[in-house]
């Protein structure tokens, strides 16, 4: 008999075998137990748990003297725990109860009742339900089993359309932005986020962490208790740097123009901060947060989202002749007390180019041109300064270049020159030079940037970057982030340019187009513009920049009205109301009338017993203010 046996060799393959095996799954048990043991027990509890939802108020947003822009309200979303299974008629009569207090669909509220009971899990049947709504369905819960209401946060905008451009609104993510914030777990498919302005460019710090409750199920998803309810954490607060009583004042200017249609922006020349940015038409951001029980017919296709006064782009007409006029005196080309005489036109050959004054000027220098707007001045100036001067000062005064204030979708205008002519390989004209000299033909600006402009002239050229956010503060009370100033170039100019520049815009709200901005105690630089409009009646301008009388300029504002036709008429009394506002409360024979309407507000408060905090308060007593003022300019 032959015996056969297993041959050392082949043995220890086996073994190696075996070791290898177990080191295999000595590995996997130590993955799973020490290295992924957290995500593992995640997921367990994924298995164990359900939340549903709540989501946290989001950060508020103030005004630079504390006036709540957005905030929020409770609102109130209504839940349904099944609990033993109901018959069909059980259902039906639920769902219509409930359809009846919530304005709701039957088939909708039976749908979803349908699948709670089905899945043996929760549902949310309804959400941000009115105050009204929610009284009445506290009614339902004595009647019918499982009908709950949690309390979420709802964003919501106290004065409406009230800087709406700059605030911006939040509505349901879409797919593009759950692709975007997707992976944060704060974010579910029905979150909302920030849409157009701050709400969208802080969208992170403004969200907050949301809360929910937490229930416990067992393997079929079947509802077994409720383990905890887990409170949110707001989002951070945003303080600007906009002043609500000057943003008041700039946003009633507007609506009182005749045609209510335009943009004002107010900086501070010192550092960059934005003090007012309003465009209209505008719109209520609360449209977006509406109750749920509420219908509201609206048409969001014609949602009035354009921005004038950072996207509106328009030919500046004779505010550019402040850019001209610096060109000609930096330059040296042009002896300020040289005249020209004005008949009402200037014949260049070809064409006739008129003067805004049909019956002319006459005899006019540099301080005269300036301060009654010439153009035939200006058509002379800009021949003996030439097109490629003006075009490089315009370039100094960063035409052409946005602004860089945050905000999206900023336009940058158009420069127009010689230059870019012969880029393209074409023509410059005469008449091309006699419109750029007038601020009219391809040039175009916005409204921001004609508000840079102004405050470059009012600080010696610094052009800052327009900052709106002053600080953002957490939840913790902790500052996160403080605004600051940002210098981007300098327009570099003789003292005596800009001496002669400020000489002449004083004269043009003293004695010439700009008498509409004059305030006393206040020293007020100006420039009227009308510009030529291809699509209908002229746009209105009006830029400057004011100080208390011999003191540091504080505030420079750009007026935009479209289809205004006279700066003077239209623009320039804004621009007073809004540099008003901001100088009103030093003024010194205003201080004693400021504090009479102050003690009125606070008694008509406590008469009424309204809890209207000051800040809000004084955007109504502004409205007084500001017709006063319109009174005394009368």
């Amino acid at each position: 008999m032959i015996e056969r046996g297993i041959s050392q060799e082949r043995l220890e393959i086996l073994w190696l075998c075996v070791a290898a095996v177990s080191l295999v799954f000595f590995l996997r048990l130590i993955n799973l137990q020490i290295l992924r043991h957290v995500y593992y027990r995640e997921i367990a509890e994924k298995n164990r748990t359900q939340v549903l939802p709540q989501s946290a108020p989001r950060g508020r947003i103030f005004t630079r003297d504390s006036a709540a822009v957005a905030a929020n309200k409770p609102s109130f979303s209504l839940i349904y725990f099944p609990g033993r299974l109901r018959s069909v008629d059980a259902m039906d009569k639920m769902a219509q109860s409930l359809s009846k207090r919530l304005n709701a669909p039957f088939e909708e509220l039976r749908a979803g009742l349908y699948k709670a009971v089905k899945k043996e899990a929760p549902m949310r049947l309804a959400e941000n339900l009115s105050s009204k709504a929610m009284f009445s369905l506290s009614e339902l819960k004595t009647m019918y089993e499982g009908i709950d209401i949690i309390v979420e946060a709802r964003r919501y905008y106290p004065f409406g359309k009230y800087l709406s451009h700059l605030t911006g609104y939040i509505s349901k993510m879409d797919s593009r932005e759950w692709a975007l914030y997707g992976k944060n777990k704060d974010y579910g498919m029905d979150s909302r986020v920030g849409k157009a302005g701050l709400e969208k460019t802080y969208e992170k710090d403004l969200k907050g962490r949301d809360g929910g409750i937490y229930l416990e199920v067992d393997s079929r998803g079947k509802l077994n208790r409720i383990l905890e309810s887990r409170k949110w954490a707001p989002g951070a607060d945003i303080y600007l740097t906009v002043d609500s009583k000057i943003q008041a004042a700039a946003e009633e200017g507007l609506k009182r123009s005749s045609t209510s249609r335009g943009a004002v922006v107010a900086v501070d020349p010192r550092t960059g901060a934005v003090l007012a940015i309003a465009s209209m038409p505008d719109y209520d951001p609360n449209r977006f947060v509406s109750y749920s029980d509420e219908k509201i017919a609206d048409d969001f296709k014609e949602l009035p989202e354009f921005n004038v006064a950072i996207q509106g782009t328009y030919a500046p007409g004779s505010i550019f002749k402040i850019v001209s006029a610096a060109a000609a005196l930096d330059s040296g080309r042009l002896d300020p007390a040289e005249t020209f005489f004005c008949p009402g036109y200037y014949d260049a050959g070809s064409r006739v180019f008129k003067c805004w004054e049909k019956k002319g000027h006459g005899r006019v220098d540099f301080m005269q041109g300036l301060t009654h707007s010439c153009d035939v001045y200006f058509y002379n100036l800009g021949l003996k300064t030439g097109a490629l001067n003006i075009e490089k000062y315009a370039r100094a005064f960063r035409l052409g270049l946005p602004t860089g204030i945050p905000l999206p979708d900023e336009k940058s205008g158009n420069i127009f020159g010689p230059s870019i002519r012969a880029a393209k390989k074409s023509y410059w004209f005469i008449g091309d030079t006699l419109n750029l000299s007038i601020g009219q033909g391809e040039m175009l600006v916005t409204p921001i940037q004609m508000a840079q402009m102004a405050a470059a002239a009012a600080n010696g050229g610094i052009f800052w970057r327009p900052y709106y956010v002053e600080r953002i503060v957490n939840s913790a009370g902790e500052d996160i982030f403080k605004g600051k100033p940002e210098m981007l170039s300098r327009a570099v100019l003789k003292d005596s340019t800009w001496a002669s520049l400020k000489d002449g815009l004083k004269q043009v709200v003293l004695e010439g187009t700009g008498r509409a901005a004059k305030i006393n105690g206040v020293d007020v630089f100006g420039k009227t513009g009308t510009a030529q409009n291809p699509h209908g009646k002229d746009h209105a301008w009006f830029v400057a920049f004011a100080g208390l009388a011999g003191e540091t300029c504080e505030i420079a504002v750009a007026v935009l009205v479209e289809y205004g036709e006279h700066g003077a008429s239209s623009a320039a009394p804004i621009a007073r109301d809004v540099i008003l506002a901001a100088l009103r409360g030093k003024l010194p024979e205003n201080r004693e009338k400021s504090q009479v309407t102050s003690h009125r507000s606070q008694a008509l408060r406590e008469v009424v017993g309204t809890t209207v905090p000051a800040a809000q308060s004084g955007l109504k007593e502004l409205s007084v203010s500001t017709a006063a003022a319109a009174e005394e300019g009368r």
